[in-house]
């Protein structure tokens, strides 16, 4: 292990926030050429830590060095200049603009006459340097999201950028895109970068990490080595206790076909095309996933099938009953429940508080109703059963839902849904940024669904959830269904990966377990 003075050293980072200590004299430190894990359940205070490293907070006491020298980041323009670069999960690029003006956004200093040539030169060596090979002159929205997220990295490496920030990088890659960002990384840090990469996925961190750093209620655990450690070990020291990993998913026989989709089509919010001619069924105890890049037209297809997006041709059928263009009321009346990826959008109303958030679904049945009345002593019941029953930390039932953490908003949505024993139930990237702890508990919730024969939906960016929890997986590209895997654990995810980039399974060389529907 490389032992040179650290590119980046935090030496008792303390940060509260309104009488909530987010980091408590935090030590942290990133050496040249290696790649540092931060690992933590959500609120643990990784982002708050990175933040500060980022100049988006200023610490209420501690120190930070860069390369020995003691610095105070007043804004990220601070921590740019000091050689930081961050990639968020969300990318901070203009999508009107093309690749190199999103390249010089907020630089300063700049002439008055823009030196392109220059500036496409310099894209144009660092694209070929690093393998990550974009059009200077493309405009940001009409590349892929793996597009997107090169030219992101592009961005920090044409600020010089020393120390770089990860976070999620591969939550919305296909497992080609994933391996060549790592190939990318792997590359940096030959070359003495230095990498802080926050992830979920332990397979990534046991992979590509030299050390890792595990905090836990905003105080540090410890840093170890990656090549001494494992995933148990490290899911341990972030909770606190022993996680069994391994997902126990019994066989079970499908049950008739709950819900049908037959050649449906659907616009996306901008009026073209988003879900193509998607035929396919959920049948009980059974999880369908569908696999796919974000923004391929899965949370069109979903907002279709509870009735929130207009089927343009097409049919939608639940047990056998003809539900196409149904209102969304109409389809929960059928047992149809919806686990929207957007949690304080579409799912809960940030602004309620627990017990109201937790009717939505039956506001206007009894026993919580009364007529034009609710029932308050039947909310709150309700509400209590449901926070106990689905292990939701709240302070109060009248907490506000915009003041649980990301973990907790998902088990209240998810208790919600499931509260009723749904004929189906739709679920759009469940545990998209839950901790270990927070992700069991939804994929046994979802389990749990299936054998007491219920159908699942599941939508996931993250394939190795998909292929552990799936009976059967549907993969989707540009609003087609390239294809439906009778049995996702023997296929090669490869196979996969090409199905998620737009070949059909039908022009791939025949493989185990794969069938087109």
């Amino acid at each position: 292990m490389n032992q040179r003075k650290p590119l980046v050293r935090m030496e008792k980072i303390t940060k509260r926030f309104a009488g909530v200590t987010a980091n408590h004299d935090v030590d942290f430190d990133v050496r040249p050429g290696e790649v540092h894990a931060l690992l933590g359940e959500n609120g643990a205070g990784k982002s708050t830590l990175m933040n500060i490293l980022y100049g988006l907070y200023r610490p209420d006491s501690g120190s930070l060095f860069i390369e020995g020298k003691e610095l105070a980041f007043s804004s990220p323009g601070d921590a740019r200049k000091a050689g930081i670069g961050m990639v968020h999960q969300h990318f901070m690029l203009i999508p009107s603009q093309t690749v190199w003006e999103n390249m010089i956004l907020g630089l300063d200093g700049l002439p008055c006459i823009l030196p392109k040539n220059d500036i496409r030169d310099k894209i144009s060596s660092l694209s070929s340097k690093y393998g990550l090979r974009v059009d200077p002159d493309a405009s940001i929205w009409q590349l892929s999201i793996g597009e997107q997220q090169r030219v992101a990295i592009l961005q920090m490496l044409f600020r010089q950028a020393n120390i770089l920030i990860l976070d999620e990088p591969t939550a919305v890659l296909t497992p080609q895109e994933a391996e060549h960002l790592f190939e990318t990384v792997r590359q940096m840090t030959s070359e003495g970068h230095g990498v802080v990469f926050i992830s979920h996925k332990m397979d990534e961190v046991m992979g590509l990490s030299q050390r890792v750093t595990i905090l836990r209620k905003g105080k540090l655990v410890g840093t170890v080595e990656t090549s001494a450690t494992s995933k148990e070990q490290l899911a341990e020291m972030m909770v606190g206790q022993k996680m069994i990993y391994s997902i126990s998913k019994p066989p079970l026989a499908p049950g008739d076909p709950v819900l049908e989709c037959a050649s449906v089509c659907a616009l996306g919010d901008r009026g073209f095309p988003a879900v193509n001619h998607a035929t396919f069924m959920v049948r009980q105890r059974e999880i369908l996933g569908i696999a796919g890049v974000a923004g391929n037209g899965q949370q069109e297809l979903c907002e279709t099938l509870v009735g929130l997006r207009k089927v343009e041709s097409g049919t939608i059928r639940v047990n056998s009953r003809e539900m196409t263009n149904a209102l969304p009321k109409d389809f929960i009346s059928q047992g149809v429940h919806y686990v929207p990826a957007d949690r304080k959008g579409t799912g809960l109303v940030p602004n309620m508080n627990v017990s109201e958030n937790s009717i939505l679904k039956r506001y206007w049945n009894r026993p919580v109703s009364r007529g034009l009345f609710l029932n308050w002593k039947e909310v709150f019941a309700f509400a209590r059963e449901l926070v106990s029953r689905f292990n939701v930390s709240t302070p109060s039932m009248e907490t506000p839902v915009r003041n649980l953490s990301g973990g907790n908003l998902q088990k209240l949505m998810l208790g919600r849904e499931l509260s009723d024993s749904p004929a189906a139930l739709l679920a759009v990237h469940p545990t998209w940024g839950l901790d270990v702890a927070a992700t069991k508990f939804v994929r046994d919730q979802l389990l749990l669904h299936r054998e007491r024969g219920g159908a699942v939906l599941l939508v996931s960016e993250d394939l190795e959830e998909l292929i552990a929890l799936s009976d059967r997986l549907a993969v989707m590209c540009k609003g087609e269904i390239m294809g439906i895997l009778d049995s996702p654990s023997s296929v090669p995810v490869e196979i996969i990966g090409l199905m998620m980039a737009g070949t059909p399974l039908a022009k791939l060389e025949k493989c185990e377990g794969g069938t087109v529907r």
